[in-house]
């Protein structure tokens, strides 16, 4: 019982010492001229790595790795918000064009013979049905780009609550775009719109040369001037106006001219910077959705090769697939990487982290 630690020590013993703690004696102080030890430093939201990053990208400016690698774990922890979105709206507006050419190939026809050739006593009804393949699917193609532009403004709030830890449903991104989705295809038209004409005022030009001139060598050389003259132009125009514009347009309060405006703000002194980000992703999106398409591509031709009076109905099915399967992964990325550099850029300018750690509530308001 003796060495029991319920038991006071025997008589002569030594007291033991006294832990540390709050009832011990106080500190010696510093001797004189002695510099005092460093304060404990409290955490602060940022130091460490797990509250800089609550969601899918550190809050902090974005390096070309933290971009991609963020664009992935939006697609990943919110396919259905992204991927299903885009397939939804791409395979609704392709299912046009499926079922007129699959009607067509099994009512009228399309005055196709074995060969793949069209007849000689093809009627009125084959040349009817053979247009209204064609052009349906033309028809779907602009309905799916349309879809995409939907898309692209959904993803970027996916991308933003991403930025903060949140995941939003399909349904809370379609709602989040609740009073900007006209602003956004107003957008997109002004910009196709611009595109066109000035290709067209391009090439009013080089044929108004031609036909005053009259001179071929001229018109050529001209026309190959004007076409390297206008493409940096062009690409220039691009990342000042446009790139950025979408991610500003849903994101902000401000409407279609604001939001380009918003993107030239935002791009200054962050040019190539952002062209090298836009044309490394172009690339990579492109080759991507050419492997991905390719096996597609090669079985429509071999279907085509065995049964050529079909051939119009196999384009078509070979079309529908393939746009499916492009813009599921092309555009969720795509829009990912563009929302990303958005944000990227508005903590570079703006000390958007700030505000984005006091929506994440790493910080107070």
């Amino acid at each position: 019982m003796t060495g029991s630690p319920h038991h006071f020590p025997p008589p002569g013993a030594p007291l033991p010492e006294e832990p540390p703690g709050p009832g011990g004696p106080p500190p010696e102080a510093p001797a004189w001229g002695a510099s005092a030890p460093p304060a404990p430093r409290l955490p602060v939201p940022g130091m460490l790595g797990a509250a800089h990053k609550p969601g899918a990208v550190p809050l902090r400016p974005l390096t070309l790795g933290n971009i991609y690698d963020g664009a992935f774990r939006i697609i990943r922890f919110n396919p259905k918000a992204t991927v299903g979105a885009a397939v939804l709206v791409t395979a609704v507006a392709m299912l046009i064009p499926v079922v007129v050419s699959t009607v067509t190939a099994f009512t009228v026809g399309t005055g196709l013979g074995a060969d793949g050739e069209v007849s000689d006593d093809a009627g009125t009804a084959e040349a009817l049905g053979l247009l209204g393949s064609f052009g349906s699917l033309v028809l779907g193609i602009y309905a799916a780009q349309l879809g995409v532009i939907f898309v692209t403004g959904m993803v970027a709030h996916v991308t933003h609550a991403a930025a903060v830890g949140r995941r939003l449903t399909l349904a809370e991104a379609w709602a989040a775009t609740y009073g900007k989705r006209w602003r956004l295809v107003g957008q997109a038209f002004l910009v196709g719109f611009a595109a066109t004409f000035a290709i067209l005022l391009l090439v009013a030009i080089v044929v108004v040369v031609a036909v005053v001139t009259e001179d071929v060598l001229v018109t050529v050389l001209l026309a190959i001037v004007l076409t390297l003259g206008s493409i940096p132009l062009l690409v220039w125009l691009w990342v000042k106006v446009v790139y950025l514009a979408t991610p500003a347009l849903m994101l902000e309060p401000i409407g279609v001219f604001g939001s380009f405006g918003r993107n030239w703000r935002l791009t200054a002194g962050q040019f190539w910077r952002t062209l090298g980000i836009g044309l490394l992703t172009l690339l990579m999106t492109g080759t991507a959705g050419y492997l991905l398409t390719l096996p597609v591509s090669v079985g429509g031709q071999i279907a085509g090769a065995l049964v050529p009076e079909y051939v119009v109905l196999i384009l078509v099915l070979t079309q529908a697939v393939s746009l499916v399967i492009q813009n599921a992964f092309v555009a969720p990325f795509t829009a990912a990487v563009t929302s990303l550099q958005y944000l990227d850029q508005r903590m570079r300018k703006e000390a958007y982290d700030v505000e984005l750690m006091a929506e994440a509530g790493l910080i107070p308001r």
